[in-house]
């Protein structure tokens, strides 16, 4: 199973992107995918205010603190 290690952002602040453990740098949207499926862990997908699916990491509250990808 793979991690999140690093994430990119775009000039507004919000994630666009992530790396993985196995080196792979995945969209948002794949990621959403990858950890439904299992493929990735360590996160939960939860809707949030506006019904929209986000990502939510289960151990932290935020990813303010992962290295940006570049």
């Amino acid at each position: 199973m793979e991690k999140i290690i690093a994430v990119e952002r775009n000039h507004m602040g919000d994630i666009i992107s992530f790396k993985t453990s196995n080196g792979r740098v995945i969209s948002y949207r794949k990621a959403l995918m990858d950890i439904e499926t299992g493929v990735i862990n360590g996160v939960d997908v939860v809707e949030n205010e506006s019904e929209e699916e986000e990502i939510s990491f289960s151990i932290i509250d935020s990813f303010d603190n992962y290295p940006p990808i570049f």
